[in-house]
């Protein structure tokens, strides 16, 4: 593609679109029969950073007869210089046209990026709507997150992969290798129902959603024998090997190190965490292949940063001695601790890290009050709270960063200002403590009812109300010392009206994309008023799906994909956050019956303990 190389030029960080980096894999493309593009609906250096699409990379590349390369979103400087040269979207390895491989697999890990699946497909001169392309097209499947509700994407997508997608994979590519073995007569049709037999792939396309006059749900039914009522999120049991020789990119990505999963799912059960449903149960990694992998890593890839990812790092067993062991081993490594538990031990644990790895200390309280903390299931008593932060400062720290959230359900006024009083007594603590003002920095995000989680039937709350909590917020911590940062309402009700849709929002997804939406989650991106005129032309209203109460018996959009995690669970925990009860952590309680107990070996054992 000499007439690529002429355009880069004119573009912002041409290296996101050149390929070649370190690690990357180039297969011979006339002698490898299956061709796959993994594609991340966003820009380079957000898509270079997820987790989970290297191993998807591994995995696929590891199979003789496929070859993977990597596609990302073009940013809108880059999209209108291909559009202009005519040049249709390419994969970086070997810089093919996307409409050449026989699949295209798109990573949905968050809602607002929705409308750049459809404009890369455009871009690459792939119809966009399902029903528009033909056998000679290539299969567009997705997986993530955004799987466990897939009626949004159902009209543009022609199957999903529901759940961890290491063992499905495998199962689909053997469906396929049969299917493609057919030749020419084979139809895509006959593929999407013989894939539909596969436990954790959904095929949209084979089922058929009827709609009461009030807007709800009636039904939503297989049309074939193929498909089944429900479709079950694939769990794997172990974790897969680590991927120790990832792609280096050329350029700063978001998290720019080496990164190994060292413990998969989270059990705490924040009633408000989608992730802590839709990854349990917990799986870890054994002490000695990580640090293993760590040092492969260096190896591979010259690293001299590597974060352990988990949902909740300091409850991976032993994870001061793993930390101890890597220190010892690697003393030039700076080691990345994400996602630490506000607690004495989280502080004594970053204490514990060479200097170079000490970055601030993050901590997300989530709520104001020890009321609402029960409601969420996140019970932390002030005073513990502090004692954390006292310790922190008393240990040199001089900079937190504080996560809370705003519409909670149950929240009042009260449990607002209780957030100005808590960074207040914060504050304090570090002047008294460290000997001086420290540095705060407090993030405040809207509350989005997720599918799957005990608060889906809650209402959002409505924007008005929400700006005025943040008003009070600002008012309330405009003092020396403290950064304020906050989300846009308009930005939460789209990501609830996404999150929670049925297949309905198909047409206002496509219309908002016709009307140039694309990069939804950058703010300089966000229009909101092509998305009110994307509704208003679809006859649908965002605030039916964000801001209306479900009730317990309503069909849900997502009622026929089975998280694991029972809705007899779930209403149980709303139950429970209703009155204020807290649910204690089933690896150190005893079995909540939450549902994975059906498929986890560990668990149905907890499980048959606790009977």
């Amino acid at each position: 593609m000499t007439y690529l190389d002429n355009i880069l030029s004119q573009v912002t960080r041409p290296a996101r679109y050149t390929g070649g980096e370190w690690n990357s894999i180039v297969k011979a493309w006339e002698a490898t029969p299956i061709r796959i593009a993994i594609s991340y609906p966003d820009i380079y250096e957000i898509g270079m950073s997820n987790i989970a699409l290297p191993i998807l990379y591994d995995l696929l590349n590891h199979q003789p007869d496929v070859l993977a390369e990597r596609v990302y979103a073009p940013w809108v400087d880059m999209a209108a210089a291909m559009q202009a040269s005519g040049i249709p979207l390419f994969s970086l390895e070997s810089r093919r046209p996307l409409q050449d491989f026989d699949i295209i697999g798109f990573s949905l890990s968050y809602e607002l990026t929705y409308t750049n699946v459809l404009n890369m497909l455009h871009l690459a001169q792939i119809p966009a709507l399902a029903a528009e392309r033909d056998d000679s097209h290539p299969l567009i499947i997705a997986g993530g997150s955004g799987s466990l509700n897939p009626e949004p994407m159902a009209d543009f997508i022609d199957l999903f992969i529901v759940g961890d997608g290491e063992e499905v994979l495998l199962e689909f590519l053997d469906s396929f290798r049969e299917w493609k073995g057919r030749g020419k007569g084979a139809t895509k049709k006959e593929l999407l129902r013989q894939v539909a037999t596969i436990p954790g792939i959904y095929v949209p396309g084979l089922y058929q959603v009827a709609y009461q006059v009030d807007g709800l749900m009636q039904s939503i039914t297989p049309t074939v024998a193929e498909a089944s009522p429900s479709v079950l999120r694939r769990i794997v049991t172990k974790l897969p090997p680590p991927v120790t020789r990832p792609v280096v990119p050329f350029i700063e990505v978001i998290h720019d190190r080496g990164a190994v999963e060292i413990q998969r799912g989270c059990s705490r059960g924040c009633r408000f965490c989608h992730a802590g449903i839709i990854y349990r149960p917990v799986r870890e990694r054994p002490p000695e292949e990580v640090r293993q992998a760590v040092g492969e890593l260096i190896t591979n890839c010259g690293y001299d940063e590597v974060s352990l990812v988990s949902l909740s790092t300091c409850d991976y067993p032993d994870i001061d001695q793993l930390v101890a062991s890597l220190a010892r081993h690697y003393p030039n490594l700076a080691l990345s601790l994400p996602s630490l538990r506000l607690d004495n031990f989280s502080v004594r644990l970053m204490g514990s890290l060479p200097t170079r790895s000490r970055t601030g200390l993050t901590f997300a309280p989530e709520a104001g009050s020890e009321r609402l903390r029960c409601v969420i299931n996140k019970n932390l008593p002030e005073e513990a709270l502090l004692e954390t932060a006292a310790t922190a400062f008393e240990r040199g720290w001089t900079s937190l960063k504080l996560y809370f959230m705003l519409g909670l359900p149950a929240e009042t006024t009260e449990d607002v200002e209780g957030i100005i009083r808590l960074v207040d007594k914060v504050r304090s603590l570090g002047r008294k403590t460290g000997g001086r003002t420290p540095r705060l920095r407090i993030s405040i995000s809207t509350f989005v009812p997720k599918p799957h989680t005990p608060f889906q039937w809650v209402a959002q709350e409505e924007e008005a109300p929400l700006n005025a909590k943040q008003e009070l917020l600002k008012s309330g911590l405009r003092r020396k010392g403290v950064r304020l940062s906050w989300q846009d309402p308009k930005l939460s009700l789209l990501e609830a009206v996404l999150s929670r849709g049925d297949r309905r929002l198909g047409k206002v997804i496509h219309r908002a994309w016709k009307l140039g939406a694309t990069f939804d989650a950058w703010n300089e991106r966000f229009n909101y008023d092509n998305w009110l005129r994307a509704f208003a032309e679809s006859g649908l209203e965002p605030g039916f799906y964000a801001h209306r109460q479900r009730t317990l018996d309503e069909l849900l959009p997502w009622s026929h994909i089975d998280a694991g995690v029972s809705p007899a669970f779930l209403k149980r925990e709303y139950q429970r956050a209703l009155e204020g009860k807290e649910t204690p952590d089933c690896r150190y309680d005893s079995c909540h019956a939450c549902g994975v107990e059906r498929q986890h070996p560990v668990c149905q054992q907890k499980h048959q303990t606790r009977r």
